[in-house]
């Protein structure tokens, strides 16, 4: 997806979000620090970080924690933008790493739900832990074909 103005602009500051939110993650076996940011239909931004769990299994992906989020304050139906950074981290426990991360195949369901109920294809900037690099795409870019609500007649 090309980006210009205003969505330049959108994808710089939901990076930037998602950045911090890494900040927060509880990732103490991948080492592998994930922020997620959403931009809320109002303007403001609901974030989530990856957290481990010792049974690997039950651990949480910083974009579900995010979507949750929004869907627990009453509000999976306002989400219009995504943004997601990821990487390697440091000793100090600060993600690291200049090439943008996508969302895993599970976290694309998460967001294409999200996507399908709120009527939005939305858009989805793939940021790199440092730097500036970001990819950005549609949700059906990233996840074509999708099952969701709309198949089940609910979106």
């Amino acid at each position: 997806m090309d980006m210009q103005g205003e969505d330049t602009v959108q994808a710089t500051q939901l990076v930037e979000a998602a950045r911090q939110a890494a900040l927060n993650a509880h990732a103490p076996y991948s080492r592998f620090a994930v922020g997620a940011a959403l931009l809320m239909r109002d303007g403001t931004i609901v974030t989530g970080a990856n957290v481990e769990n010792a049974s690997y299994g039950l651990s949480l992906c910083a974009e579900t924690v995010a979507v949750a989020t929004a869907s627990a304050a009453g509000r999976l139906r306002e989400i219009v933008a995504v943004g997601v950074i990821g990487g390697a981290m440091d000793a100090d426990g600060r993600p690291t790493g200049t090439s943008p991360v996508s969302p895993c195949g599970r976290c694309r369901q998460v967001l294409n739900e999200a996507a399908q109920m709120s009527g939005r294809d939305l858009p989805v900037h793939c940021g790199a832990a440092v730097g500036d690099a970001i990819r950005s795409y549609r949700v059906s870019d990233l996840l074509p074909d999708a099952f969701g609500p709309a198949d089940l007649g609910m979106a």
